[in-house]
């Protein structure tokens, strides 16, 4: 999964920058590491090699979730590789009438590393931990109280109706722990994490290297992996290796078997290779420009709207991305529930490149090129606006785009590269013009987590009552198609009022080598490890 949770907002998670140092090299089919015993053997390991390294083991305290720390942990529920609800390691679940109470049934013989068996008292210990501290709580919604009605019944109380909470439970946020070794352990859970998956850990290389073992136990995969019980290989490490250089080197001599995030730029050669496959899914969120909507500027939308039809995103996508990348236009994501094909039609007919009438909005804004310098002013000063763009390599080819683009529409536009933390900061102070942002989640309440008044003040500084409104009540609806016919009323509003402008969506590519049954989960970002056994 690609950072499977919101990516900048409340969460603040998705963004953990590390610097990250690569562990030295050794061959990726047969891994020598210590025993329990304190002597060495040749394990069976699958190398994965990794950008971002987690800040914590433990569930509950981390800013940032992924394969590299997510696989240790079972949700609930999940979706197969058809978007399909299916269990995990709740058997079923049911929503109450009124939609405050959801039931979830436990499979039973289902135990945490630690050997613990996972009852429904002992998710309700989770459930209770996470909502006391973790920095993400907010998004799992308005829950009043957890309750274990016997051993395998578990019921999830809601202050009020909370629709996305389904979506919630499948991104892994709330996915068990093992609540009484993390008391036992203190602070010393994230060193030493107890959960329910196929891996367990055991052992750390800070800046470098996390290795996993198999579950022996394991035995409850999901529906859709052919292999139910304990993975076919004996460990997974997962390198963490920054350099771009280094990890397609790495890879090309058969150290690593997953590169995960390849770079666009590498794909074709990687693609050429006999013994290469490569797997894409579409990102689960968008990149866009986002304004800051109390702007003296940008709190009129006609400049809001110049620079969304100034912007022509095909060759953001064809030389930013490589053309790994699809163009978006509304808010949502393909890959998001509550997107709508309908309301992307209508975007891109709304906000495909017009520099005609980007010019004509600027005009009857009062801004006009009177010397033909290029530049459109008003007053005497030229329209000169700041866009902060994070270091990553595709964002700043995009910016030089982007500069192009508006300079044509009259718009100068000057670039500034900042760390994301200072971005945010910026943002959050209301000091900043435009910044090139993105963001991820499963579910059309992203727009709640955005937009929304209660959140407004993180993002772009734009609230709407009536799209409050309709925010709230997606939150609330009994049934998905409710919920989608709201969604796609809020977002109709979002594009007549356009406070930011929808860029495009990301296509991940990940390469494998040396291995068999390796499969991605397009509806969870998780790969799938069941299956994957190691070419001897």
């Amino acid at each position: 999964m690609k950072k499977s949770w919101w990516k900048n907002g409340p969460l603040g998670v998705l963004l953990a920058t590390a610097m990250i140092a690569g562990c030295s090299a050794q061959t990726a089919t047969q891994t020598t590491q210590p025993d329990s015993d304190g002597t060495s053997k040749s394990n069976n390991t699958l190398v994965i090699s990794s950008l971002i390294e987690p800040d914590t083991l433990d569930l509950h305290k981390t800013s940032w979730l992924g394969n590299e720390n997510g696989l240790l942990y079972e949700p609930l529920l999940t979706r197969d590789t058809t978007g399909k609800i299916v269990p995990r390691l709740a058997e079923k679940y049911e929503i109450s009438q009124d939609g405050k109470t959801w039931t979830f049934t436990l499979r039973k013989n289902t135990r945490f590393h630690s050997g613990e068996p996972v009852t429904a008292a002992a998710v309700k210990e989770s459930f209770d931990r996470m909502l006391e501290i973790s920095p993400v709580k907010g998004i799992a919604g308005p829950i009043e109280k957890v309750e274990a009605a016997d051993e395998q019944t578990l019921k999830i109380h809601f202050s009020k109706p909370f629709a996305p909470f389904i979506n919630v439970v499948i991104s892994g946020l709330v996915s068990p722990i093992d609540a009484k070794t993390a008391k036992e352990l203190g602070d010393g859970f994230g060193d030493k994490p107890s959960g329910t998956g196929a891996i367990q850990f055991e052992k750390r290389e800070r800046g470098a290297s996390l290795l996993y073992k198999k579950n022996p136990d394991f035995n409850w995969g999901p529906e859709y992996a052919t292999n139910k019980g304990p993975l076919h290989v004996d460990n997974v490490l997962f390198r963490f290796l920054k350099d771009d250089d280094t990890r397609l080197m790495e890879f090309k001599k058969g150290t690593i078997h997953v590169l995960h995030d390849v770079p666009a730029n590498a794909v074709a050669e990687l693609q050429a290779l006999p013994d290469v496959e490569i797997q894409k899914m579409m990102d689960i969120g968008i990149k866009y420009i986002a304004f800051n909507n109390q702007h003296p500027l940008f709190g009129d939308v006609r400049l809001r709207k110049a620079v969304a039809l100034s912007v022509d995103r095909d060759p953001l996508v064809a030389v930013a991305l490589n053309g790994f990348g699809k163009p978006i236009y509304g808010p949502l994501a393909p890959t998001i529930f509550g997107y709508s094909e309908a309301i992307e039609n209508k975007a891109k007919q709304m906000y495909t490149r017009d520099l005609g009438q980007s010019k004509q909005l600027l005009a009857d804004a009062g801004w006009t090129d009177s010397n033909n310098d290029g530049i459109v002013d008003k007053d005497g000063k030229p329209l000169s606006v700041e866009l902060l763009v994070s270091q990553e390599p595709a964002f700043s080819r995009a910016a030089q785009i982007l500069q192009s683009q508006l300079r044509e529409a009259g718009i100068d536009l000057k670039i500034t590269v900042q760390e994301m933390t200072t971005i945010k900061d910026r943002i959050s102070k209301k000091s900043y013009d435009m910044a090139l942002m993105y963001y991820g989640w499963f579910d059309a309440d992203i727009l709640y987590l955005i937009f929304e008044k209660s959140n407004a003040t993180s993002r772009m500084h734009f609230t709407k009552p009536e799209l409050d409104e309709l925010l709230n009540k997606g939150r609330e609806a009994a049934s998905e198609e409710e919920r989608i016919r709201i969604y796609e009323q809020a977002q109709e509003i979002l594009l007549n009022e356009s406070p930011w402008v929808p860029l495009w969506v990301n296509e991940l590519v990940t390469a494998t080598r040396g291995i068999k049954g390796f499969s991605l989960n397009p509806y969870t970002q998780y790969f799938i490890l069941n299956d994957v056994t190691l070419d001897k």
